[in-house]
């Protein structure tokens, strides 16, 4: 099981309903740190380095390939280099030690 199916999904909010959601203005690293190093990583690792097909269905498929190595595979500095599934299990585990307690 991936990092992400592990989550609750979001929902968009229904036609017409207000929504808590803002944005930031593009390249606002000071306002959006987190999302634009994401887009930096996947940018410089996946799409400046994969010959990815421009056909939706084989786009997708290599898409979530990324996503798996991304969660998996990849160690990730912010997190002591684990990957973000060993984070995630390790977090549950300590999370888990702590309600026993």
């Amino acid at each position: 099981m991936g990092v992400a199916s592990s989550l609750p999904s979001l929902k968009r909010p229904a036609s017409g309903a207000a929504s808590a959601c803002s944005s930031c203005p593009p390249r606002s690293p000071k306002l959006n740190g987190c999302v634009e190093r994401a887009q930096r990583t996947h940018t410089e690792e996946f799409y400046e380095v994969t010959d990815f097909s421009l056909a939706i269905p084989t786009r997708n498929q290599e898409l979530r390939a990324w996503e798996h190595t991304y969660n998996t595979v990849r160690p990730h500095q912010a997190l002591g280099y684990l990957t973000l599934q060993q984070f995630l299990v390790q977090w549950r585990t300590q999370r888990k030690e702590a309600h026993c307690h």
